[in-house]
């Protein structure tokens, strides 16, 4: 299945639920889920984001469907990389 980073920045919004609610992440690890999307490893960061997210999904658009979800709801701002392996980039730059 295809892989994806995601880089996330928390809005003020984001950050007030955060604070108030910490295991509101795994709550939207779940929905995220039921979307078709498996979180496969999760990082807080510093820097100019707030979470790197190494997600599994069937396609790009299901991952753009995520991002709509999650950003309409004013709480983060998310940018999606689709991301290869270096041994399968490797093996499409041989062909």
């Amino acid at each position: 299945m295809p892989i994806y980073i995601v880089l996330s920045k928390l809005t003020e919004k984001g950050r007030e639920t955060i604070k108030e609610k910490p295991h509101r992440i795994f709550e939207v690890n779940k929905e995220l889920e039921e979307m078709g999307v498996k979180v496969l490893q999760q990082y807080a960061v510093l820097g100019p984001y707030d979470f790197v997210n190494i997600i599994e999904a069937p396609d790009n658009e299901t991952v753009m469907k995520m991002s709509i979800d999650l950003g309409s709801r004013g709480t983060v701002e998310l940018m999606s990389l689709p991301a290869l392996r270096v041994d399968e980039f490797l093996k499409i730059i041989k062909r």
